[in-house]
């Protein structure tokens, strides 16, 4: 269900779809005081469609259709978008970028091939190379890991601790801090993401490591976490003046 916007909150937090790129999906906030044209623009710099080139279209929480924004000069505010919408771009050219599956179905791409039998006639490979090691030290390439892998990186990390998260500067407050048994060896660090940019509320796997909303929540490796003076960021903080 949508949230209501509570008054003197002037912006919205939408989920953004594409007409070509099916797998994509992002939550964005917007001011609901931008118009039409620059809600465009941070879209392209998203998703690659070119302003001129963009229509779209606003659903709400039941995938009902509420409008299409065809006025690039009316605020965003004038369509009435609540919390949870989605807002659906549609790609009008078609030799953009996005169209045809290319950013998305690596099959499409022609990969290079070799024969297994030319292969072994190669020298300086990967493969001889690593022959050549493990022959040497048959425990050279046996996993690592351990129970104790990333322990000493949790030292300064506590539960509290405001941090972000890599890749994609993710901001969010310390949950857990430990081993995870439904995960792989070593430590790892719950968190609870400021914005729905997680996988799940807490739980992984039938275990629960701590309580967040759904889709705040992720289990990173300590190595991707940077603790300290990490606030909540300003929704406006990258609209352009």
């Amino acid at each position: 269900m949508a949230k209501l916007q509570i008054e003197g909150d002037d912006s919205v937090l939408l989920r953004v779809t594409h007409s070509n790129l099916k797998t994509f999906s992002a939550s964005v906030r917007f001011s609901l005081q931008s118009t039409v044209e620059s809600v465009k623009e941070k879209l392209w710099k998203k998703c690659g469609t070119a302003v001129n080139s963009m229509s779209l279209e606003l659903y709400d929480d039941t995938n009902s259709k509420i409008s299409d924004l065809t006025d690039d000069f009316r605020p965003l505010g004038f369509y009435s978008p609540l919390d949870g919408y989605r807002l659906h771009v549609i790609d009008l050219d078609p030799s953009s970028i996005t169209s045809g599956g290319w950013l998305e179905d690596t099959s499409l791409v022609e990969k290079y091939t070799i024969s297994e039998e030319a292969y072994e006639k190669l020298g300086g490979t990967f493969r001889k190379f690593k022959e050549k090691i493990v022959s040497q030290n048959p425990s050279a390439f046996e996993p690592k890991v351990t129970d104790s892998y990333m322990e000493d990186l949790c030292a300064n990390i506590k539960v509290g601790d405001r941090c972000e998260v890599e890749p994609g500067e993710k901001r969010g407050v310390v949950k857990f801090v430990g081993r995870a048994e439904s995960l792989a060896p070593g430590f790892w660090v719950g968190v609870q993401y400021d914005e729905p940019l997680g996988k799940h509320d807490g739980m992984v796997k039938g275990i629960r490591y701590f309580d967040c909303p759904p889709l705040h929540g992720a289990m990173v490796r300590p190595d991707k976490v940077k603790v300290g003076d990490y606030p909540e960021r300003d929704p406006f903080e990258d609209e352009e003046i």
